[in-house]
């Protein structure tokens, strides 16, 4: 691929209408999401920013059919959501690795869980290990492994049966500077490779710049979309782009957005 901005172009996968999540029953709930509406084309990376408690991870939940909505609807191709699927695949914060599987072990436990072609799948996951740098790591334990290195496992494990969505709820917040920015320069080559549909969740706005094609910025709680940035700079993308006044621009308008709603303390 050159490095002219790439549009995206393709039918709607993702459509949300309407969306509100209320905890707790009686005269005084909390809510956490309110009203959210938006759509992602396939083929998007679609960034969700906003600030600590505003509802992107509860959000990434419903989406992924692990926790119903109080109203509104969301829709993958059209179709409710309405329990976990096997066309969705989740990375979250944690790698959440079984420590007595080898790294291919863990990268296959979709794959027992749904009963779908150990042997088929298998040369698939050496594939993808070898995708994200870990060839060679097949037969590794995740104690053997540093926190970067987990996350690639998640990663794959997330990919392996080739899901028509891909959400990622900060994956990679744990992880020390350097090694974040190495995995986001990863997360894009990958996109760019496979071009899977991305929802990634974080509270970092260089990050949300870094990797979106669009970014949609929330309030603080009750969690609403406040904006929407099309990020229209060229990939592939190197860290060198974030000293550019492009991307400058495009963070101070998401953090004048944020301290104008008090998201920014």
């Amino acid at each position: 691929m050159d490095g002219s901005t790439q549009a995206v172009v393709g039918r709607e996968m993702i459509a949300v209408r309407r969306l509100s999540k209320h905890f707790g029953t009686g005269p005084d709930p909390v809510v956490a999401l309110s009203n959210i509406e938006f759509s992602i084309t396939e083929g998007e990376l679609v960034v969700v920013v906003g600030p600590s408690g505003c509802g992107k991870s509860t959000l990434l939940r419903i989406l992924a059919g692990l926790m119903p909505q109080s109203e509104g609807e969301a829709f993958l191709h059209g179709t409710p959501i309405a329990g976990p699927r096997r066309d969705i695949g989740v990375v979250f914060q944690s790698p959440v690795l079984f420590p007595w599987r080898s790294v291919l072990g863990n990268c296959l436990l979709p794959v027992d869980v749904q009963r779908l072609g150990r042997d088929k799948l298998r040369a698939r996951a050496l594939e993808l290990l070898a995708l994200v740098g870990l060839q060679g790591f097949e037969h590794r334990y995740p104690w053997e492994l540093s926190g970067g290195m987990q996350q690639r496992v998640a990663l794959v494990r997330a990919l392996i049966h080739d899901p028509a969505l891909l959400l990622m709820d900060e994956p990679f917040g744990a992880l020390d500077a350097m090694t974040r920015e190495t995995m986001n320069i990863e997360l894009q080559r990958i996109w760019m490779e496979r071009r899977k549909t991305v929802l990634f969740i974080t509270h970092s706005i260089g990050e949300a710049v870094y990797l979106a094609d669009r970014v949609l910025v929330m309030t603080p709680r009750p969690g609403r979309i406040m904006d929407e940035l099309r990020i229209d700079l060229p990939r592939p993308r190197g860290l060198e782009v974030m000293n550019t006044p492009a991307f400058g621009a495009y963070v101070r308008r998401i953090r004048t957005a944020l301290n104008a709603t008090g998201g920014i303390e």
